[in-house]
């Protein structure tokens, strides 16, 4: 996790900002969006990431999963623009995650129907987007530095510009890698005590407990509540996650003491357009006390075994390019090889 000194109230160093009128000579009606939106929404995620050669593809239940969370307001963080023929053709949402402690962030997801590019549309919606995250961070007004992020593919320069029209720069640069599990697989040996389980309901407190504890010294990572942690596990895969427990120390607060875990998703719905099978390693993380003792090799070859076992032909992750840890080597010894690349757009406060 980062680590910043405290500063002035945000409102104090954050612009407040009147939000921009979206374009009302194209046809297009705006407002905010709403449950029941969700398949429409769906339908132009779809259209949006086939046209930008998206390397993924979100599936309706992961926007489903958008609408979840106590803390969000989608009267005043969301919008979206409507054809006369009743479709979607651009949207915007805003995120602002609750219990930051080192600082206070608000991210930003959207997109264009490719057929209503070129018109201003995108622009517009980032410009609004940006001035609601703007009044977002003064409305919370902590005493953290302030953040406004979006994450963007590295073939998305379309986007690129659209941000750094709104003063947003580049300034994190993540790999996603991908290994081929019909090759050797080395096993990796632990300590007696410490036991690699499969994931199971009575963990996942433990779990939760370790991973805020790994990622305390990672670049922009967050605490995480209890509710933030089960949520969007639509694709999360049970039989292909696990964790090391410490059996040599005595169950604490949240259970079991978890030294390391590794969390896994199952993205079926990518596996045509890649043109292979793959498991997501979504989350890997061993608490810093623990470091040093083969636990992260031991998940990762863990797992690849055990998607390998079930005929899935790759394993998946990504990895922040300046991860502290020196991941990147790591999955490089496992043979792990870049497949894509992403970034991180933000404005700094």
């Amino acid at each position: 996790m980062e680590s910043f000194s405290t500063v002035p109230p945000l409102s104090q160093r954050v612009e407040e900002r009147e939000l921009p009128t979206l374009p009302q000579d194209l046809g297009i009606t705006w407002r905010a969006l709403k449950r029941e939106d969700a398949r429409k929404l769906h339908q132009l995620i779809e259209i949006v990431e086939q046209a930008d050669d998206s390397p993924f593809r979100t599936s309706y239940e992961e926007t489903e999963e958008l609408f979840d969370g106590d803390w969000k307001n989608f009267d005043t963080d969301t919008v979206v623009g409507i054809n006369a023929q009743d479709e979607f053709v651009a949207y915007g949402l805003l995120h602002m995650p609750p219990g930051d402690e080192t600082a206070t962030r608000v991210f930003i997801d959207g997109g264009v129907h490719p057929q209503a590019r070129e018109v201003g549309i995108g622009q517009a919606v980032v410009n609004w987007l940006t001035a609601r995250a703007h009044n977002m961070l003064r409305e919370k007004d902590t005493q953290l530095p302030g953040r406004i992020a979006s994450y963007l593919q590295d073939n998305a320069q379309y986007s690129w510009a659209l941000f750094e029209n709104a003063g947003f720069e580049a300034r994190r640069f993540y790999k996603a890698l991908r290994r081929d599990l019909t090759k050797p697989i080395e096993q990796v040996n632990l300590a007696p005590n410490l036991v690699i389980h499969a994931f199971s309901e009575e963990l996942d407190e433990s779990i939760r407990a370790a991973h805020n504890d790994a990622f305390r010294d990672h670049w922009g990572s967050q605490p995480m509540s209890s509710e933030q942690w089960t949520q969007g596990r639509s694709m999360f895969q049970p039989a292909w996650s696990f964790a090391v427990v410490d059996t040599s120390v005595p169950p604490d607060e949240n259970g079991p003491v978890v030294a390391g875990y590794a969390m896994v998703n199952k993205y079926e719905q990518d596996w045509e357009i890649a043109g292979y099978t793959s498991g997501y390693i979504g989350t890997l993380g061993v608490r810093r006390e623990y470091r040093g003792q083969k636990i992260a090799l031991a998940l990762l070859t863990k797992v690849m075994t055990t998607l390998r076992d079930d005929n899935i032909e790759y394993a998946e992750l990504d990895v922040d390019s300046e991860n502290p840890s020196g991941a990147f080597g790591m999955y490089t010894y496992l043979g792990f090889e870049v497949s894509s690349s992403s970034r991180m757009f933000s404005l700094e406060f």
